[in-house]
């Protein structure tokens, strides 16, 4: 398997939602949602993919100022792909595109958490989400 890595390679929403479906990470993202899946795409300024041949099988897709923060809103592999090396490399590069005093921050699946721990990512109970349709308060 000759994995190739790529920075800012264009993909279609087709390709990511695919890619979403192979991976355990479609079970909660707005699949069903083009408009919103062709969004996610679009507004990331940063995302990193791994192909076989034109086949995508991973993404490590951000929102990032490349300077303080760079939220990493998805990282999937496909099943098929799973397991080999393919999501550590994912987020290595993402950090190589990122200045030296930059955090990588994540929202990890339940599941995933030993795996983010492994790697040296410190977990942090501070986050706070607001759901869409819950507004703030006058």
């Amino acid at each position: 398997m000759a994995i190739q890595f790529k920075v800012n390679e264009p993909i279609t929403a087709d390709q990511f939602i695919e890619l979403l479906e192979n991976s355990t990470l479609g079970e909660r993202r707005p699949i069903h949602d083009r408009a919103c899946m062709e969004g996610m795409i679009r507004n990331s300024n940063l995302v990193v993919t791994a192909w076989d041949g034109s086949l995508l099988v991973g993404i490590a897709r951000s929102v990032t100022d490349f300077h303080y923060a760079c939220y990493l809103s998805d990282l999937a592999v496909d099943k098929n792909y799973q397991a080999s090396g393919i999501g550590k490399r994912l987020q290595s590069l993402t950090q190589d595109q990122l200045g030296r005093l930059c955090k990588l921050i994540l929202i990890s699946a339940p599941a995933a958490s030993a795996y983010y721990g492994s790697l040296g990512y410190k977990h942090n109970e501070r986050c706070w989400v607001l759901e869409p349709g819950e507004y703030l308060g006058d």
